[in-house]
């Protein structure tokens, strides 16, 4: 039974990946920030793990409640969207919590999770999104919320290169265009479709894509 780690599984992309693989039979541990959240992610069953990426406290307190046990595949799926056109300018707040929730967490996180992952000779997958993209940025809108996605490009690149040699397969994978609260009700994917989809790269996944991006669909994308 292969144990599976959802960070940020509250709603949408992250619940519907809880939904899929406890249904298949995995063991899941699924994080969230509320507990009105607990009841629904155990009624699918998964194992929940309060977890506010936000609290600095709060990842210390993870990695003290995994305690090193092999992790088959984790997915950093908790972000933030801040919506912007052209150039304008982020007040502090906007930077700050977007940056600390798609980049920092993260960074924080992934140095937890190495032991886990490396004894399992596991799966280190980050959601990021087309729009963190360099290459293939075509438009300025949610600059802030490409610039986050791209350090966190960034970021699962330098986790490559340290876990790689232990094993681990660190990929950073985009969802595509999907219909959740983030995406809104005109998004290209129905958020199972994708989940299913992203689920086939994750299990065809071995160390020739360490340290790539990927689409949903398989596809490689440009840094």
């Amino acid at each position: 039974m292969p144990t599976v780690l959802i960070i940020g599984a509250s709603r949408g992309i992250g619940r519907e990946f809880a939904r899929q693989y406890a249904a298949d039979g995995a063991r899941v541990i699924a994080t969230c920030r509320h507990d009105k959240d607990s009841a629904t992610l155990r009624a699918l069953g998964a194992h929940v793990v309060p977890l506010d990426a936000l609290d600095p406290e709060a990842m210390p307190r993870l990695g003290q409640q995994l305690d090193g046990q092999p992790i088959d595949v984790a997915l950093l799926v908790a972000g933030v969207y801040c919506d912007s056109s052209g150039l304008q300018p982020p007040s502090r707040d906007q930077f700050d919590a977007v940056m600390r929730t798609n980049v920092l967490a993260p960074m924080q996180l992934i140095p937890l999770l190495a032991q886990g992952l490396q004894a399992a000779t596991g799966k280190l997958v980050a959601l990021s999104s087309r729009m963190g993209s360099i290459g293939l940025t075509a438009e300025s809108n949610g600059w802030l919320y490409r610039a986050s996605k791209a350090a966190l490009n960034s970021a699962v690149k330098s986790a490559s290169l340290e876990l790689g040699p232990h094993g681990v397969v660190c990929i950073a994978l985009s969802p595509g265009w999907v219909r959740t609260d983030m995406g809104g009700p005109g998004a290209q994917l129905e958020v199972g479709d994708s989940v299913r989809s992203m689920r086939r790269v994750i299990e065809a996944a071995n160390r020739s894509h360490n340290g790539r991006f990927l689409n949903y669909t398989g596809e490689q994308l440009e840094w």
